[in-house]
């Protein structure tokens, strides 16, 4: 049996080369997170490198969406208890796709319309309480700036289904069909940086329209 024989001792680096590699080492690390990870996953650019490569856009971009899912996803809560409110035109106090959304027809007059005034950062939520198969059309718009929105549906039994996302868009029109019975219908909220005017027209099968926020 080869034993391999042990190493010089002046073959091994020396406590000054290794605390040389180890700082090498963690300001390598350093310089990425602070130019890379950073900006890319959190919109934190210190340096303005991530802006010049494109990746602190990315990080803005994450962080909204972010922000976004976690506003939807408190709005549903609320809405399991949130009482139901007139669809005639009303101001704001304060405050891809599991499912198919589908061209919306040209035909009869629309039932109900709904206006809000959206501040920069304020969101809304509007739902149609529905059964199972019972089908929407809608077109939304705005005056000026743009929204982001989530049309999407859920109910008390813990079902969730999301027709479809938009960003910085400014119109909107189309058709569903409840894939469950529960409410569905939009969340925007406002990133334009200015006040936006919002006008929702509705037609179809449903019960109530409401605001949960």
């Amino acid at each position: 049996m080869y034993n391999t024989n042990k190493p010089d001792l002046s073959e091994l680096p020396s406590a000054a080369q290794l605390v040389r590699s180890t700082l090498i080492a963690l300001a390598a690390a350093a310089a990425i997170l602070v130019s890379v990870v950073l900006p890319a996953e959190y919109a934190v650019d210190p340096t303005g490198i991530g802006r010049v490569l494109r990746l602190t856009r990315m990080g803005e971009i994450k962080q909204q969406l972010a922000e976004d899912a976690d506003t939807a996803v408190e709005a549903e809560i609320a809405s399991k208890a949130a009482p139901g409110i007139s669809p005639a035109s009303a101001e704001t106090p304060a405050p891809e796709a599991a499912g198919s959304v589908e061209p919306a027809p040209a035909a009869d007059a629309w039932t109900d319309e709904v206006v809000l005034t959206l501040k920069p950062d304020e969101a809304a939520e509007i739902k149609l309480t529905m059964t199972e198969d019972d089908a929407a059309s809608y077109e939304w718009m705005v005056t000026s700036g743009h929204l982001n929105s989530d049309l999407h549906g859920d109910n008390k039994g813990g079902d969730f289904i999301s027709y479809r996302k938009g960003r910085s868009e400014t119109a909107d029109a189309g058709g569903f069909t409840a894939s469950f019975t529960g409410s569905h219908g939009w969340f925007w909220r406002n990133r334009s940086g200015a006040p936006v005017t919002l006008t929702l027209r509705v037609r179809g099968t449903y019960s109530e329209i409401k605001r949960v926020v």
